[in-house]
C-alpha cells in the first residue's frame, strides 16, 4: 500500500490543502491471489475509490493515525481517498469555505486526474463516522450521480432532530457554528440539508445510493440513528443497517469500516 501526502491549491476552498490517498500495490503473486475482490491491480482501467470522511474536530490524517484503513483497503485493492472538512458538516459554509463544491466537484477531478481510479459511478463510494457519516450520506444523497454506495457509522444523521435537543442547545462545547453551515438552523427540517427531504428528492428522480448504517448501542445517538432506521424502512429505502455493543470511538469505528468496505464491494 502507498500512502501518499498531496498538497495543491484549492479553488473551492481559497487554500492550500493536504490529502492523503492510499492507493493499493501488488506484492507477491501469493499475496495477490489472496484477495477476495480483486485478482490483480488493474490500474488502467481504475481502482474502485472510497472518499473517507473524517467527524468533528478530525482531518485527513484521523484515519491514518487511529485506524488499520491502510491494511484494509491494501487487501481489498481499493484506493481511500481523505481530505479535511474543519467542522464545517462538508457544507458550503456562509463564511466562504466551499467544502460541498470542494469534496462534489473539485476534489473527484483532481483524483479521477492524478491517481489510478476508476470513473464509474458504480465502484465509486463514500463513507464517514459522527459528522462525517452525515457528511457521507449528505453529498451522496446530494450528488446520487457520483457515488453508488454511501455509509454512515455513529452518523449525526437526523441533523434537524440534533439541533433541536436540550443536548445541543444547551451544550457549551459545541463545536459547530450552526448558523455557518445551514443558515437559519430552526429551518432544518425539510430543508436542502435535511437526509429524508434528500432521500424522497432522490427517489422522485430516479437514483438513489444504497445506503449502509451502523451505530453502537452505547452511542450517545444510538436513539437518533434508530429514529433515521425507522423513518427510512418506512419509505423502503435500500439501507443495510447493523448496530453493536459499542460507543462513540474508534474501537467501533475500526471494526465496523471493514464490514463497509466488504459491502461496498459487492
Amino acid at each position: 500500500m502507498a500512502l501518499m501526502e498531496t498538497h495543491y491549491y484549492s479553488f473551492s476552498l481559497g487554500s492550500n490543502i493536504t490529502l492523503n490517498v492510499f492507493v493499493p500495490t501488488p506484492g507477491s503473486s501469493e499475496e495477490i491471489t489472496q484477495i477476495n475482490h480483486t485478482q490483480k491491480y488493474d490500474y488502467e482501467a481504475g481502482l474502485p475509490v472510497l472518499y473517507l470522511l473524517h467527524g468533528a474536530y478530525g482531518d485527513a490524517f484521523s484515519w491514518v493515525r487511529y485506524s488499520n484503513i491502510d491494511r484494509y483497503a491494501q487487501e481489498r485493492g481499493m484506493v481511500v481517498v481523505m481530505a479535511s472538512a474543519e467542522n464545517s458538516f462538508y457544507q458550503d459554509l456562509k463564511s466562504g469555505k466551499k467544502y460541498k463544491t470542494f469534496f462534489t466537484e473539485e476534489l473527484p477531478v483532481f483524483i479521477q486526474s492524478v491517481f489510478p481510479v476508476t470513473k464509474d459511478r458504480e465502484k465509486t463510494y463514500i463513507a464517514g463516522f459522527s459528522m462525517g457519516g452525515y457528511g457521507a450520506w449528505y453529498l451522496g444523497l446530494s450528488r446520487p450521480d457520483l457515488y453508488a454506495k454511501a455509509a454512515s457509522m455513529s452518523g449525526a444523521l437526523d441533523i434537524a432532530g440534533l439541533y433541536e435537543s436540550a443536548t445541543v442547545q444547551e451544550n457549551e462545547n459545541n463545536p459547530f457554528s450552526w448558523e455557518d453551515s445551514f443558515g437559519d438552523p430552526k429551518k432544518l427540517s425539510g430543508s436542502k440539508y435535511d437526509l429524508f427531504a434528500l432521500y424522497d428528492q432522490d427517489v422522485k428522480g430516479g437514483c438513489v445510493p444504497k445506503l449502509y448504517q451502523a451505530v453502537g448501542t452505547e452511542d450517545f445517538l444510538y436513539q437518533s440513528n434508530l429514529h433515521v432506521k425507522e423513518v427510512l424502512e418506512a419509505k423502503h429505502a435500500d439501507l443495510i443497517y447493523k448496530e453493536d455493543k459499542g460507543g462513540h470511538d474508534w474501537n467501533f469505528w475500526d471494526k465496523y469500516i471493514q464490514d463497509i468496505l466488504d459491502w461496498l464491494l459487492q
